[in-house]
């Protein structure tokens, strides 16, 4: 006789044991991550019952949450028992603890400091796998009035087109910009693209009296500011 048809479910577990049964009676901090996956997805496969299984998809990610954020939804499906639905439960739901996080640290609304900037975006920039180019945009006592995606592109590199910045800084009426992208490769060296790119938006900003105030890299839970560097004047 197979494995599965000697497998309990969930249905048939003591009910404190159960992921609902138990977030109800004891509440969400008594839940393990793979307890709380399970309550998102369900139910299992026919050899594995959803907590196994979201125990074994989290082992493969090295039981690291940040690591599991990072997977796609082709990425997830190859785990038996995770179709496309379940798949984006699992990223919506890790989507959205990341942008709890960043609300919370969205407290910050006057920069004054690189770390600011890097307190009120990391967030933006966790998990991504590829390049993204964003804009903050600030008034004149640099209190913060909106971030923007530009652009996002492969693990190559983005394309940021000035004429967008400065328009989408416009129609906000922004007096100040920061400047930010990832280096999905770690490598927080900016490279030649990136000062020529920084040196032509601040040339072009004094003629708008669009200022930019900084141009930050991230990578690696780290970040280069050209500020800091003496490369923003």
């Amino acid at each position: 006789m197979e494995n599965y048809e000697q497998k309990l479910g969930i249905k048939l577990w003591a009910e404190e044991d159960r992921p609902r049964e138990k977030l109800l009676l004891h509440g969400r901090r008594h839940l393990t991550d793979a307890e709380l996956i399970a309550i998102l997805i369900g139910s299992g496969n026919r050899t594995e019952t959803a907590v196994d299984l979201s125990k074994r998809i989290l082992a493969f990610y090295g039981n690291s949450l940040t690591k599991l954020g990072r997977a796609s939804i082709q990425e997830l499906s190859k785990f038996k028992g995770i179709g496309d639905a379940k798949a984006i439960s699992i990223i919506a739901a890790l989507e959205l603890g990341l942008r709890r996080k960043e609300t919370i640290e969205g407290d910050i609304v006057k920069v004054t400091a690189s770390t600011d900037v890097w307190n009120y975006m990391r967030q933006s920039f966790s998990d991504l796998n590829h390049e993204e180019f964003w804009i903050l945009l600030l008034n004149r006592a640099n209190h913060i009035l909106s971030k923007h995606l530009i652009s996002k592109g492969g693990q190559a590199g983005t394309v940021a087109d000035p004429k967008i910045i400065f328009k989408v800084a416009l129609e906000n009426n922004a007096a100040n910009i920061v400047l930010m992208h990832n280096h999905p490769s770690g490598n927080l060296k900016p490279s030649s693209s990136d000062i020529k790119l920084t040196k032509d938006m601040v040339e072009a900003g004094k003629l708008l009296t669009l200022f930019i105030a900084d141009h930050l890299i991230f990578a690696n839970n780290n970040y280069f500011s050209f500020k800091d560097e003496g490369l923003v004047f």
